[in-house]
């Protein structure tokens, strides 16, 4: 099939020069590439001018509520697991309303591509500051939250353990063709970052300036490597390419971020955890959470059986009820 042939009859009502018009035409080429019937295909979204993608394609489509794509999308892949899910959407849509729902999408590991075209602004609603909205674009503009650091989405989806984690700009439509190839071939949740412009709201040269504080991942980046994913992501420039390709493929535990805790510093040394004692509980919610395995900190490959000797209790100063995630930082 050629990628026309996944477009619906309705025509797109983007602004012209939108990006959202590059995502869709990556979105087709790389499902023509990977031969996806258009009757086993599902493509799923929120709410925003990103989300019209869903009507914009041949396939199952639902353009559904506001910010809950994700567990409506995870509902309709387990119900029919032979079918292509796509998710689309924006910047808002995803990581504000809906960003509640990501880390769990993430850590049950339904095999979707979630694709989130992040113009750092809200457009179907006028230009408000979105999640992503820089600080020197809200001070300018006397947006809400001029104080507040713009989100991270790269390196919240590593975080919370996304097995595929890839970055992508809107006017580089062979990359972001590879890219959407790529996720749509993974086995597990996939994610891709797609960097666009606003036309409308942001300033006339923002999808430029972005594309400029864009560089290419090296042929030398490893994409098995966990580390460095999260050091590129850290970056003060947008790295455009695969960051992270784990094995944890559907149906799979481990990988991603929980295969890799051993190498991320969570503030606690093993030292200054092993000497504790048994104290308070004696079931499951009473005082300190009876602790059923060792944390999650030092579950690494092939170390199960050296694991140190687990905590029995919480340090001095600890308030008497607490998640057990939260006292060993991984949440």
């Amino acid at each position: 099939m050629k990628p026309k042939d996944y477009r619906s009859e309705l025509e797109p009502v983007w602004c012209s020069g939108c990006g959202d018009y590059g995502v869709l035409k990556g979105l087709t080429q790389a499902l023509a590439d990977r031969e996806v019937s258009p009757d086993k295909l599902a493509v799923i979204s929120g709410i925003g001018c990103s989300s019209r993608r869903a009507g914009y394609t041949r396939s199952y489509s639902f353009n559904s509520i506001h910010g809950r794509a994700l567990p409506i999308a995870t509902g309709l892949k387990l119900a029919r697991p032979e079918l292509t899910t796509v998710v689309v959407g924006g910047d808002g849509d995803g990581f504000s309303i809906g960003l509640g729902h990501l880390p769990h999408a993430v850590r049950r590991n339904v095999p979707l591509t979630y694709a989130v075209l992040d113009n750092g602004v809200y457009g179907l609603t006028k230009g408000q500051a979105s999640p992503t909205t820089e600080i020197e674009f809200k001070r300018d503009r006397g947006l809400a939250g001029p104080d507040e650091r713009p989100l991270n989405p790269v390196l919240l989806v590593l975080s919370s353990g996304a097995g595929f984690v890839a970055r992508t700009h809107a006017g580089n439509l062979p990359h972001l063709r590879a890219m959407f190839r790529e996720a749509l071939a993974y086995p597990g949740f996939a994610f891709v970052h797609v960097l666009a412009g606003c036309v409308t709201y942001q300033t006339p040269d923002y999808a430029e300036t972005i594309y400029q504080r864009c560089d290419l991942l090296p042929e030398s980046h490893d994409p098995t490597d966990f580390s460095r994913a999260v050091e590129v992501a850290r970056g003060a420039r947008f790295a455009l390419g695969i960051l992270y390709r784990g094995g944890r493929g559907a149906g799979r535990r481990g990988g991603g971020v929980a295969a890799h805790w051993g190498h991320v510093s969570l503030g606690l040394s093993r030292g200054g955890l092993e000497g504790m004692t048994t104290a308070g509980a004696s079931r499951p919610g009473a005082g300190v959470p009876a602790i059923h395995s060792p944390p999650r900190s030092w579950r690494v490959p092939g170390a199960w059986d050296e694991a140190p000797e687990r905590p029995r209790s919480r340090p001095e100063g600890w308030p008497a009820t607490c998640d057990i995630d939260q006292v060993y930082g991984i949440v």
